[in-house]
């Protein structure tokens, strides 16, 4: 099943005024409201549904597409091995050294190179065997993506945002390249990172495909520490004179932020709160955890959980410790997994019938995959755009006023 196992769970900021408790009543009663009516409003609007050609895949011969980008930029794509020696990993007695596996995306000059893979074949094999479904091996590898492999980097005067995306728990980074090639058709440095033995299947260099040690062991506090090094060292990586990267030299290092599903969520607070280079976090439907969750953070970070809210305690507690700007939004109709590519590759591979309903409602939710990844996505890039760039953006300004979907929980905008 394409069901994504879920975890057992840098610059001056004003303090914001904290909601009230009866403020966060008023939200969860309009949720309860709004949920209620799902089944009526959960028909994207025509607008919404995307072109046969963007779509394929399902009962034709052409491979699954993802959603296309909607910004003016053509999108360059590359994959760096990298490796932290100052720190053993934790998940694994036998690794001595810290690996992860990243892919950035970028504005490009021009589109040369060919058009990135989804998947490495051997991802793609490992994958459908993990799912155990009718499929062929490579199936995730043909996936059409909208990105070009190695492309030159756009040149641009003071240089390109980034933001940092870590997935979920058994899941890789490239279950978030929808999002991911938004933001650099929009003039973002968007950058996916794996962490070893967290994600799964993600082939490593010499053909080793790493599972998910992480998802047998009850340790996310801990884990969500690391990850937050994890990207603290993959932003010294990528930046600066010595950058392993060369299109590091075209990263605006005073707008950088980050976003994060489960896990990746988790961690995104958690970087807020030790790396003052990241000035903004955004979590999908993440839980929290000590010691972010303890000592809080001073934002911006922003929640779009789904629904059910299997977090919501910790989310519920860490409102009032969000010293800066804060939103707590809930998408009408989804689940846990609905900000990944997974639920529309789920109808564009033509699989709906081969899995359980309740799984992909427990993962997908009830609403259209499609619509609902359509509004995470404009939510996503409208964020950044916001914070890092500063350009007011209305569906940020006023979520439900855009897209009644996005019930408002806690607002604290200043």
């Amino acid at each position: 099943m394409l069901t994504a196992p879920t975890p057992p769970a840098g610059r001056p900021r004003s303090a914001r005024p904290r909601a009230t408790a009866a403020r966060l009543a008023r939200g969860i009663a309009l949720l309860a409201a709004a949920t209620a009516a799902a089944g009526a409003a959960a028909v994207p609007a025509a607008a919404d549904t995307a072109p046969a050609a963007d779509q394929a895949g399902a009962g034709g011969g052409a491979p699954a597409a993802l959603l296309a980008p909607t910004g003016p930029r053509t999108v360059g794509t590359t994959t760096l091995h990298l490796t932290d020696e100052s720190r053993a990993d934790i998940w694994h007695p036998d690794a001595a050294v810290r690996e992860l596996m990243v892919t950035v995306w970028y504005p490009a000059a021009r589109p040369t190179g060919h058009r990135a893979d989804y998947m490495t074949p051997a991802e793609s094999a490992a994958t459908v065997e993990s799912l155990g479904l009718d499929l062929p091996d490579d199936t995730f590898s043909e996936i059409r993506t909208h990105s070009f492999t190695d492309a030159p980097v756009r040149a641009t005067r003071g240089g390109w945002p980034m933001v940092l995306l870590s997935p979920g728990a058994g899941n890789s980074r490239t279950t978030l390249t929808t999002l991911a090639e938004d933001l650099a058709s929009h003039g973002y440095v968007a950058v996916g990172v794996d962490h070893a033995y967290e994600a799964g299947p993600v082939e490593f260099p010499g053909g080793r495909v790493l599972g998910c040690d992480a998802c047998a062991q009850d340790r996310w506090p801990e884990g969500t520490r690391n990850r937050a090094a994890d990207v603290s060292f993959v932003i010294d990586e990528l930046t600066g004179p010595d950058a392993v990267w060369p299109g590091g030299r075209r990263v605006d290092t005073d707008r950088i932020g980050m976003a994060g599903h489960s896990a990746g969520g988790s961690a995104a607070a958690e970087v807020l709160r030790t790396d003052d280079r990241v000035g903004a976090g955004l979590n999908f439907d993440g839980p929290y955890y000590a010691p972010a969750l303890e000592e809080g953070v001073e934002g911006p970070l922003g929640l779009i959980a789904g629904e059910p809210q299997p977090f919501g305690d910790s989310q519920e507690a860490m409102w009032p410790r969000q010293t800066g700007w804060r939103q707590w939004l809930v998408l009408t109709g989804s689940a846990h997994s609905s900000a990944t590519d997974r639920g529309v590759l789920v109808d564009r591979l033509g699989l709906r019938d081969q899995i359980p309903a309740e799984d992909i409602a427990n993962q997908y939710g009830t609403g259209d995959p499609e619509h609902l990844l359509r509004i995470v996505r404009e939510y996503t890039t409208a964020f950044f755009t916001q914070h890092l760039r500063g350009s007011d953006q209305p569906v940020v300004r006023d979520p439900s006023g855009v897209h009644p979907e996005l019930v408002v929980i806690g607002d604290e905008q200043g």
